[in-house]
């Protein structure tokens, strides 16, 4: 504040997610909203967090859970940008790219099954290009129907529940990476889908598939002793999304087609008990 910024400033943001969230979320604080400028500069936040206006900090409280909404007025995403991270960064990009295919779009999953190994390579910037467009038009085109995650935004979460879990319980340690958290909770949340009837089990198997075939992280067990998972479950508890003492779930009908928001509400005891059931 010394430096008295005022309206006509603008804050640019060139990194990955976490700083562009941060820088949004100064901005739209600063004197009630500075223009803001995002660049992002990893495949995870060209594809998710400079999309879609969320802004927000981490807290020992858990993830997310101090925040915004605020556009920014501009975003800038070059795949050129991309050529210097490491595979493990754009495993955890892809992630998201492959959320949204499994919540809306069949046929780009399917594209995604051929097309996967080239994005995550880097062995194709065409591939690359449109499964990043494709990836941010799904995601535009809920958020221009729900900006403030009332109701269809939350579709959004499908995996992120346990994802966000997962982190707070690891101290959002670089053990676990938010990528990485997410495909974890994608593909138990698929399981879960399975377990109460709602995804057939032949479409679980193209999910555990794909998985397989781009060695995406899939199984809890080698990220978190069973020790953990009343800590993980306290911190789904906090979830933004929760609106009474359950737990609020976005859960998949079929490739391409979730639940309802606040369809789907389970008793902690309950999530409990079937992430215990990966230890035996």
């Amino acid at each position: 504040m010394k430096d008295n910024f005022n309206r006509s400033d603008c804050i640019i943001s060139f990194g990955g997610g976490i700083l562009g969230d941060l820088s949004s979320f100064i901005s739209n604080l600063t004197k009630r909203g500075l223009k803001f400028i995002n660049i992002p500069t990893t495949l995870l936040s060209q594809v998710d967090a400079s999309i879609g206006g969320k802004t927000a900090v981490n807290t020992n409280q858990g993830k997310n859970l101090i925040g915004t909404f605020y556009q920014p007025d501009f975003v800038l995403s070059d795949t050129l940008m991309l050529k210097s991270l490491p595979k493990r960064e754009m495993i955890s990009g892809y992630g998201e790219i492959l959320k949204h295919s499994l919540i809306l779009d069949k046929k780009f999953f399917l594209w995604l099954s051929i097309n996967g190994k080239k994005i995550i390579n880097k062995k194709n910037n065409d591939v690359l290009i449109k499964a990043i467009q494709k990836s941010c038009k799904i995601k535009c085109e809920v958020v221009n129907q729900d900006e403030k995650e009332k109701n269809l935004r939350m579709k959004l979460n499908f995996g992120h529940t346990f994802a966000h879990g997962f982190e707070s319980a690891n101290k959002f340690s670089k053990k676990l990476n938010h990528g990485e958290a997410v495909l974890l909770g994608m593909i138990i949340a698929s399981k879960l889908s399975n377990k109460k009837k709602l995804l057939p089990f032949g479409e679980f198997l193209k999910i555990k598939k794909h998985y397989s075939d781009l060695k995406l992280l899939e199984n809890i067990t080698k990220v978190f002793k069973k020790n953990k998972i009343n800590k993980i479950v306290h911190f789904m508890k906090k979830d933004k999304k929760n609106i009474n003492n359950k737990i609020n779930l976005i859960l998949l009908k079929k490739i391409g087609k979730t639940t309802k928001p606040k369809e789907i509400s389970l008793k902690s005891s309950e999530i409990i008990k079937f992430l215990n059931s990966y230890y035996f």
